[in-house]
């Protein structure tokens, strides 16, 4: 439309500078009397001085006076008169007719308006659009086509996941080569739902699968079939669709999936009307009368849970492949692609990054590499070294350091022995993981952070390891009672995380003696949004209910006290760490081994950098509280316990 439109001024433009020229030229001539009256006219006929006129229609003339034209309207009632005195003195007259507009200008006189009118009505349109599709284009599909030199991302460039690319890889090759398939009788999946946390590269995993396949690739958001007018979605379905039809094979990728096929009927009052049309109309592409050959569906999404059964059965989407957070390898192996491009030092240890990063998704690894440039670049290096990369795991898990902030001596007296606290337990635990760091830096909205450092993932824990886990977690609160003689309320988020998993190892997990393996408190049908049920889930009586506050005020009594003995039988080591910990700020994972040990540490010799004072906080970053066990990657609080990491 903006083309159209600067087409069309131009034109117009021209028109006018055309007219504008056209009179000029036609204004150039003998000068013309300005002020030439009827009456003067007579005077000069009478006198005789006037040789010629001539007579435009019946009440104009025209004519020279003293080598000046004049133009003079004369009264109807005096034509007659006018042309006998003519006459009378012998002056030559000519006639002319009256002019008359030209027949185009009396047509533009009509069509002019129509044309602003339909003018008008197509800029509307267009608007309504968005700008960009043509009109009458409600219904059309707003997917695009991949061109082939967009197709730059491959498997290779998708660092671990070798199962997912597995799966999409059996895709391509059935693409490329489909009577290796179809002479046994097999048939190509027709929806693939790639299933993950946001962030683990489902869209960059269907990137790669274009790339590879090279056939045409269709993309669209879910969240583009649905308009304001009813009927719109489905239209732009049955339009996808019959592009891929006219394109096959090919592959069409619809991102977000969730926003458009969300289980129907979910919600108070029912559903919406028009996406589950939208919906219907999917369901009826994917798998109804007429078969789509050659049409490969493929779908992402981080809400699984949501979508309609109907969506999720065979013959639709025939396969779901869970993207899932990477382990410490796939992290170390997604670190390595991302720092490809970049000057790095060679002090910089990927192994320990990966696993300084549990919880980490691609995305955040992406992240973490430029939070390192960053900070090197400001530090003035041409390199980003180890420092830079430690500096930047904290800022993303805790927040930019808050230098600037004034700290009372009592006040960082009471964070040193909330974190040590935590650093301790974590090395005199059986199976909790190892301090890599701690810091009574103000970071985010905690005034001082625990950084452990897990040797490997785990997908299970046993109930000692969840026990230690909440022992450290304790540590923060109990060092405070014992050395401080009071409590603060930095413990607050310690010990909500400590009580949902002791209750998650009592309800969940069939952890407790005295309840025994029972499941307790799981919603019925497990839907996790408004509307498809409104009950709470509970399926226990009120004594059950008051045996598991019993068991979880037990497991919280078990866990304070191993915590409270550990602490007093290292108390003098509780002491050296609390007052290296004041006067050095940070202390790592060797410094804190060797003041365990009873040795002295020497100065550090590169204090922690951070950005400047001007920088703004970051936000405490609140752990994934639907995943249990919450597993406590750093231990937490609020004033002064640390910020939880992933």
């Amino acid at each position: 439309m903006n083309k159209f439109a600067k087409n069309i001024g131009f034109y117009l433009l021209l028109i006018a500078i055309s007219i504008l020229v056209a009179q000029f030229f036609m204004q150039q001539g003998p000068e013309e009397i300005e002020e030439f009256t009827y009456s003067e006219l007579m005077r000069q006929v009478e006198a005789g001085n006037i040789d010629e006129v001539t007579m435009v229609g019946s009440e104009r003339v025209e004519g020279t006076f003293e080598g000046q034209e004049f133009e003079v309207d004369v009264p109807p009632e005096d034509t007659s008169y006018l042309m006998q005195a003519l006459r009378a003195q012998n002056i030559e007259i000519s006639t002319e007719p009256e002019p008359s507009a030209p027949w185009w200008l009396n047509i533009l006189g009509y069509m002019l308006p129509i044309g602003i009118l339909i003018i008008a009505w197509i800029f509307i349109m267009q608007r309504m659009q968005g700008g960009g599709g043509k009109m009458m284009s409600f219904g059309k599909s707003k997917a695009n086509q991949m061109q082939e030199q967009d197709k730059d991302v491959t498997f290779d460039d998708v660092a671990n996941y070798e199962e997912v690319k597995e799966e999409l890889q059996e895709v391509v090759e059935f693409l490329k080569n489909p009577r290796k398939f179809s002479r046994l009788g097999a048939e190509v999946p027709k929806g693939i739902l790639l299933v993950g946390p946001p962030g683990t590269g489902k869209t960059l995993m269907a990137r790669a699968v274009a790339g590879e396949a090279g056939v045409p690739f269709f993309f669209v958001s879910g969240s583009d079939f649905v308009e304001m007018f009813v009927g719109v979605g489905a239209s732009r379905v049955r339009d996808l669709f019959e592009k891929g039809k006219e394109n096959s094979p090919c592959i069409i990728f619809v991102d977000e999936l969730d926003s458009v096929g969300r289980q129907r009927g979910a919600g108070v009052g029912g559903g919406h009307d028009e996406r589950e049309q939208t919906l219907n109309q999917l369901l009826n592409e994917m798998d109804g009368f007429e078969s789509n050959e050659g049409i490969i569906l493929m779908g992402a999404t981080n809400r699984p849970d949501v979508l309609d059964p109907a969506l999720l059965r065979p013959g639709r989407f025939d396969r779901q492949v869970v993207v899932d957070k990477p382990d410490i390898r796939g992290r170390r192996l997604i670190l390595e692609i991302h720092l490809k491009n970049k000057p790095v030092a060679d002090d910089v240890d990927t192994e320990i990054l990966a696993k300084r990063t549990p919880g980490f998704t691609g995305a955040d690894m992406e992240n973490l590499t430029n939070e390192a440039a960053i900070l090197s670049a400001r530090r003035g290096k041409d390199v980003i070294t180890m420092t830079e990369f430690d500096d930047a795991v904290d800022r993303v898990i805790a927040g930019p350091a808050k230098k600037s902030r004034v700290i009372s001596e009592e006040e960082k007296n009471l964070v040193a022995y909330h974190e040590t606290g935590h650093a301790l337990l974590g090395e005199l635990l059986e199976h909790a993981d190892r301090t890599h760091k701690v810091s009574i830096i103000p970071r985010g909205g905690a005034g001082g952070f625990t950084i452990p450092l897990p040797e490997d993932d785990k997908n299970f824990m046993t109930k000692s390891e969840l026990l230690d886990k909440v022992t450290s977690l304790l540590g923060g609160r109990v060092a405070e009672e014992i050395f401080l003689d009071d409590i603060s309320t930095g413990a607050q988020n310690d010990l909500k995380r400590a009580t949902k998993i002791v209750r998650a190892m009592i309800t969940q997990y069939g952890m407790s003696d005295k309840l025994g393996p029972l499941t307790l408190g799981e919603q019925q049908d497990g839907q996790v949004f408004l509307g498809k049920d409104l009950s709470t889930g509970r399926n226990y009586s009120e004594d059950v209910a008051s045996e598991i506050d019993d068991e979880i005020s037990s497991f919280m009594e078990q866990c304070h006290r191993k915590a409270r003995d550990l602490l007093e039988e290292n108390a003098e080591t509780v002491q050296r760490v609390v007052e290296n910990l004041k006067e050095h700020e940070t202390l790592k994972s060797e410094q804190i081994q060797k003041l365990m040990e009873g040795e002295e540490i020497e100065e550090p010799q590169e204090k922690e950098e951070e950005s400047s004072p001007s920088d703004s906080a970051g936000e405490e970053k609140e752990s994934e509280e639907e995943e249990l066990p919450d597993i406590p990657r750093t231990e937490s609080g609020q004033d002064t316990g640390s910020v939880p990491g992933h």
